[in-house]
């Protein structure tokens, strides 16, 4: 069955020419009706295909499709494969939160492609004009549906489908590996039976023959992995002497590295035959890879592949490997989910690995399964081999998990608060009744009526009641006397910015603290320990290597009760807010936990805003953009400038320009001296120019006041550049007198009380903050003498 027979106008759109076994008998499910489809399949028997054809079937009625990707890094490999669909004029747009959203675009998209935790932040905001588009799907792809069963992201993808269906009701394409218990997930979609398919082993391309080997377990894990390490080359050594294809499955970036490293030494030692180092054509090839100890090992026919290479680098190792050129791959778990890389031999060298926010956690079951499916090479052998390499202790659970697989479960219940506030603060929920009918949308629903005891499914209407009664307790949700449910702007807030409860719960208790008159103002530590607290972090841990360097960047200052793991968060923190110079112990973990605290910042920004004051929330926005661009707080208004990042931000401050104000007053030809290029210093200019630039007129105040006497005055403040959001703060002797919030446009008449008090001399203080910008607050004095 040749696809130009099948879909004429859509050939182009797909990488073969004629369709396998398991895609034509998946094929009139897919074309011939508009029910929902469930398929689960083996790893390599060609699911892919089945997402296109559905994705074309919507494209040929004139509808949107949306494909749900299970990681992020597959959305990009996605996009470049799918250039086949803009070739045919249909457009492809990736929305991720690593990308500015064009929301024109996305609304325009043919085909969108997001990850589920971006899908449900964008459902949560679907009433906005930014995110409307999520309302107009005809067909939604869940590729990897099995994914409802991992720890932490399964109940965000299974509350987001739920929501999708209710919003516009699409159809329904999931996709999933081999699982016992396809039947629950299709009741979930109310998928029918001549729509659900089981496609066992018989359709793997090629035989899989997996197992479980034991290595002798030490003291020291760093030993531990060269154990394991000749452990899986001593497994891939027959195949690669056979011309076999070996790919090791490794914990982290940084392993890929160094295994490949130390597999071309042994290999080299073993005298395996490898390698094209004769080969001068290879050669020339390699010099087109930009990571030098990438290019050095391919030419022994060892490579690695992670997320942190480029494309290039990346595209160039997959497609060599393709070609039998890298005969020996070692890959963390995303090439499992992602590009279709199969090998003679695959290995799994560990099963543990270190999560920067969760410590060390055990690979989940499906990510195993997942890349042991990578094993065979169809058209080039006839069995594939999968190895799992553990401790002896932990042998009998994965050859459990071979032996039976994984029931898909659902994992809503560990954050049924959570999500229950999500629903709330949307309004789709609005009584006791409302959340059972939100609940029976769920797999959670299915998956209580198949396992009724283990679910404790007889005492779920309790179970949801005392969930209402812990977010009203909180302060996230209010009751009326009809029994109505009503989330508070507390709830509303955790929502928006995907906040946990106790995170939120953390950042109200400072918010109060702020505004509390026996409490001093808030400073920068205050707020970076209210992040490096938040329970998003609760699960970093320390190790022993990075103390010194955590208290070096901690030394003198006061962290009270804070356990190793919200040190270790802090030390990052401050580091990257001074001059971003983290120490290099903390290095491999800081990305994420900043890429996390800038999130966690946003949202505290935002609450400070509603529930303390403007300058509260300015100073969370300063210390968002320091920790973001690396930069001293006297020079963090220059990265308001459009067009100034960390280095134009640090040339400039070095020159004595530290504010978007010096800017202006320097104008182009003094950015030209401070060494900025003549278009650039004009961008920076007029970037200067549109921000919100403050001064303060004090009119006829007085230079003096007689003790007893007063005066009411009234001070001007002028903004002379773009409008914006505005507090404004006047204090005497450090007290506060008045504050004000407005949106500042061209001035703004505050009075004052001038009175003559029990004091020498009175000094009066105006301060104005943007909360939504990293200015520096505009602060003016005047002293007013008591006679």
């Amino acid at each position: 069955m040749e696809v130009a027979e099948v879909l004429p106008d859509f050939a182009d759109a797909f990488a073969f020419e004629a369709f396998n076994r398991m895609q034509r008998e998946a094929l009139p499910a897919l074309l011939e009706c508009e029910d929902n489809v469930v398929a689960s399949a083996p790893t390599a028997s060609g699911k892919t295909a089945l997402a296109e054809l559905a994705i074309c079937n919507a494209l040929a009625d004139g509808g949107t499709a949306l494909f749900i990707a299970p990681l992020r890094a597959l959305t990009n490999e996605k996009e470049a494969d799918w250039e086949r669909f803009e070739s045919l004029d249909y457009s492809v747009y990736v929305v991720t939160g690593e990308r500015d959203l064009n929301p024109r675009q996305a609304a325009r998209a043919d085909i969108l492609v997001m990850t589920p935790e971006k899908l449900d932040s964008a459902t949560r905001k679907h009433d906005s004009p930014r995110y409307g588009f999520v309302t107009d799907i005809d067909v939604c792809v869940i590729d990897e549906v099995h994914l409802l069963d991992a720890e932490r992201r399964g109940s965000v993808l299974e509350v987001t489908v739920s929501r999708l269906r209710r919003l516009c009701d699409p159809r329904v394409v999931a996709l999933s590996a081999t699982m016992p218990n396809v039947d629950d997930v299709a009741a979930w979609l109310d998928a029918p039976p001549d729509c659900t398919f089981v496609f066992g082993d018989e359709y793997r391309p090629v035989d899989l023959n997996a197992g479980v080997k034991t290595y002798t377990h030490g003291e020291n894990t760093f030993a531990d992995k060269y154990r394991r390490l000749y452990r899986a080359l001593d497994l891939a050594e027959p195949h690669l002497r056979e011309d076999g294809q070996a790919l090791v499955f490794v914990a982290s970036r940084q392993d890929t590295v160094r295994a490949a490293e130390k597999a071309r030494d042994e290999i080299a030692e073993r005298d395996v035959e490898m390698g094209a180092r004769g080969d001068y054509d290879f050669h020339t090839e390699t010099k087109r890879l930009e990571n030098d100890t990438l290019r050095n090992s391919a030419l022994d026919g060892v490579a690695f592949h992670h997320a942190g290479l480029s494309k290039n680098d990346k595209d160039l190792i997959e497609e060599w490997f393709k070609q039998g050129k890298i005969e020996l791959l070692f890959s963390t778990s995303t090439l499992a989910w992602g590009v279709n890389l199969p090998a003679r031999c695959v290995v799994i060298r560990d099963t543990k690995y270190h999560d920067p926010l969760e410590g060390e956690v055990d690979m989940s079951p499906l990510d195993v399964l997942q890349m042991l499916g990578r094993a065979g090479r169809p058209g080039y052998d006839d069995v594939g081999y999968g190895w799992v390499v553990c401790d002896t202790a932990d042998a009998d659970k994965y050859r459990r998990l071979l032996r039976d697989g994984k029931e898909i479960e659902s994992r809503l219940s560990e954050s049924l608060p959570t999500h229950l506030n999500a629903e709330i603060a949307m309004g789709t929920i609005t009584d006791l009744d409302d959340v059972m009918e939100w609940l029976e949308t769920t797999f959670y629903y299915v998956r209580g009526q198949s396992k009724p005891e283990e679910y404790d499914f007889q005492h779920l209407r309790r179970r949801v009641r005392d969930c209402l009664e812990e977010l009203v307790d909180q302060g996230f949700v209010e009751t009326g006397e009809d029994l109505s449910v009503e989330a508070t702007p507390r709830g509303v807030l955790t929502s928006t910015y995907y906040l946990r409860l106790e995170t939120a719960a953390g950042f109200a208790a400072l918010c109060d603290h702020a505004v509390d008159d026996d409490s001093d103002p808030l400073e920068a530590g205050d707020v970076l320990q209210a992040v490096a607290t938040a329970t998003e972090f609760d699960s970093v841990s320390a190790r022993q290597s990075e103390r010194d360097a955590i208290s070096a960047v901690l030394v003198g200052q006061e962290t009270g009760d804070l356990d190793a793991g919200q040190r270790k968060v802090l030390a990052i923190l401050r580091s990257a807010a001074n001059n971003g110079n983290t120490p290099p112990d903390l290095r491999s973990d800081a990305w994420v936990i900043r890429r996390n605290a800038l999130r966690l910042l946003a949202a505290l920004r935002a609450f400070l805003e509603r529930f303390a004051t403007p300058h509260d929330a300015n100073l969370a926005r300063r210390l968002e953009a320091r920790i973001e661009n690396g930069v001293s707080d006297d020079a963090v208004g220059l990265t308001a400038i459009d067009g100034v990042g960390p280095g134009r931000a640090s040339k400039l401050s070095k020159e004595g320009l530290a504010t978007p104000g010096d800017v202006v007053e320097a104008g182009v030809p003094g950015l030209v001296e401070a060494g900025l290029g003549d278009s650039i210093a004009e961008r920076v200019y007029e970037g200067a120019q549109t921000l919100p630039a403050v001064d303060v007129e004090w009119g006829s105040f007085p230079e003096s006041i007689g003790t007893g006497e007063n005066t009411v005055c009234e001070v001007t403040v002028r903004n002379l550049g773009e409008p914006a959001k505005a507090g404004i703060r006047v204090t005497v002797n450090g007290i506060e007198m008045t504050a004000t919030t407005t949106y500042l446009r061209e001035s703004e008449r505050v009075p004052i009380g001038v009175f003559g008090a029990d004091a020498d001399e009175l000094e009066y203080t105006v301060s104005v903050a943007f909360p939504e910008e990293p200015l520096v607050p505009a602060v003016d004095s005047r002293t007013v003498a008591v006679r």
